[in-house]
């Protein structure tokens, strides 16, 4: 049986972008199996919604520092 999401997991922040991918994988995981009482499931969603809004923002600051260090054009990375 899923174990239930606790309030304190639903309120903090992650240590990380992986540890917030890994968590929203997880979840989404979780989520898809159908196994989750409906209460769960909602609480389940926020937390998503909260996991991607983190990862979207961590890329976004990530994507500001390189075009600062690209002197405020964003280049397409292409792998060497």
């Amino acid at each position: 049986m899923p174990k239930a999401l606790s309030s304190s997991s639903a309120s903090s922040l992650p240590a990380s972008y992986e540890a917030a991918l890994a968590e929203l994988e997880q979840l989404v995981s979780r989520l898809e199996s159908g196994d989750m009482p409906l209460e769960q499931l909602l609480s389940g969603y926020q937390r998503g919604a909260e996991l991607l809004k983190y990862c979207r923002d961590k890329l976004e600051a990530v994507e500001a520092q390189i075009k600062v260090l690209d002197e405020g054009t964003l280049k397409t990375w292409t792998p060497e």
